[in-house]
């Protein structure tokens, strides 16, 4: 699957046009690789890393989607490495 297409379908950009910005940037890397094309395959178990808003996201894939559909589906996709830990009761 292209890593702009995943990036939109998994819900971390409004648009396929801005995930494909930011990978022709440079600012996206799979595997720790620095991708500048759009179309760049990915794999289930690639991890991701990219800048989304004042955080730096690292994504690990779980799932490659086959539509654009609520958050809650696209959350299935991924894991979120930098989650905070929850804390213990």
């Amino acid at each position: 699957m292209r890593l702009d297409k995943w990036l939109w379908q998994a819900r971390f950009f409004k648009t396929r046009a801005d995930a494909a910005a930011l990978i022709a940037k440079g600012r996206v890397r799979v595997n720790g690789a620095r991708q500048s094309k759009p179309g760049h395959g990915i794999a289930v178990q690639d991890v991701l890393t990219f800048p989304q808003g004042d955080a730096i996201r690292l994504i690990r894939i779980t799932a490659l989607g086959i539509r654009r559909g609520p958050f809650a589906e696209a959350q299935t996709h991924y894991i979120d490495m930098d989650a905070a830990p929850t804390p213990l009761e």
